[in-house]
């Protein structure tokens, strides 16, 4: 089969494509022959020597991938031969073909094209775990999510809004805010020109917001604490500013604020069942309803990983980029 390897740590060039032995589905995995791979940022992190893959993982990047089961391994009873799937891996999804745990393979959503449903698993699995069980998350409540204009960020809007809560978000351009608020978000704040605190103690009339979405850390973790309500809930899930940061506590304990986070990749098989089982049951039909769909930002074909890449890292994209096979 054809891959993608990262032939040394760098810039997006370093993707080429390969040939390697097509896999063999291990007990309780199958074999998928890839339509759909979604690129994400941990996979650039992982190009660039700062994200290695778990112990057993493939080196080869993609942590989500959609397509038709091509092969079963022993003891898989739940899909057959040609059941089309969306699935979650640790690695591998840059290729022809992709082993997968079978309980973290879903059903591919219809009336959804089969490509699409590759930037599914990796993108809401995150917002699934992370704001509604995490944060805990309410009809009624209010989420503030940064990178609104992020495959994460333009799900998390949708899911949010579907399931009745408020929503604001974080955006770099006036173009990137009016794809959230069309996406509904309450307003989107252009924090390149205006203080998202302040605008958020103007939308909550100085309540603040119940739950936080962060990927960006640094000085935002303060902020996120000033944006806050009593009893609110901020959930990290990346840094793409700085892990690290000064932070005066004193409102934390005012407040009785929760800062919680989460990885996903490194979990555990049983972990991420969990959280299939409750993507499956809560936001599948959702996305066949039409309710909430995958942003496609755009497509790329798998030999052209590096230009996916380059894309991602311009950050000009609005949503999900995915590298079709």
């Amino acid at each position: 089969m054809i891959a993608i390897e990262i032939s040394t740590p760098g810039e997006p060039e370093v993707l080429v494509p390969v040939e390697r032995p097509r896999p063999s589905p291990a007990a309780g995995e199958v074999l998928i022959k890839v339509a759909g791979a979604g690129v994400n940022r941990p996979d650039v992190f992982q190009r660039r020597g700062r994200y290695p893959p778990p112990p057993g993982a493939s080196d080869i990047p993609g942590l989500e991938v959609s397509g038709v089961v091509d092969a079963l391994g022993a003891d898989v009873r739940d899909f057959r031969v040609g059941d089309a799937v969306c699935a979650l891996v640790a690695g591998g999804g840059y290729a022809e073909y992709c082993t997968a745990p079978v309980p973290q393979c879903l059903p591919a959503p219809r009336g959804l094209d089969l490509a699409s449903a590759g930037a599914i698993p990796e993108t809401f699995f995150t917002v699934w775990t992370n704001v509604f069980e995490r944060g805990r998350l309410q009809a009624g409540e209010s989420l503030l999510v940064h990178g609104g204009s992020s495959g994460i960020g333009t799900t998390a809007i949708q899911l949010a809004r579907a399931r009745g809560a408020r929503v604001c978000a974080t955006a770099g351009s006036p173009e990137k805010c009016a794809a959230c608020e069309r996406l509904g978000a309450e307003r989107a704040i252009d924090y390149r020109r205006e203080d998202f605190v302040a605008v958020v103690r103007e939308l909550t009339g100085g309540r603040g917001v119940d739950v936080v979405l962060d990927m960006v850390g640094g000085d935002y973790i303060e902020r996120n604490y000033e944006a806050a309500a009593i009893d609110g809930r901020i959930v990290q899930i990346a840094f793409l500013g700085s892990s690290k940061a000064t932070v005066d506590f004193r409102r934390l304990m005012l407040k009785r604020l929760t800062h919680t986070g989460s990885t996903l990749r490194a979990r555990s098989i049983p972990d991420k069942t969990a959280i299939a089982r409750g993507v499956e049951e809560q936001v599948l039909p959702l996305i066949a309803a039409g309710k909430v769909r995958p942003v496609i930002d755009s497509t790329f074909p798998l030999a052209q990983a590096s230009a996916a890449h380059a894309r991602m890292e311009s950050s000009t994209h609005i949503g999900k980029i995915v590298l079709v096979v």
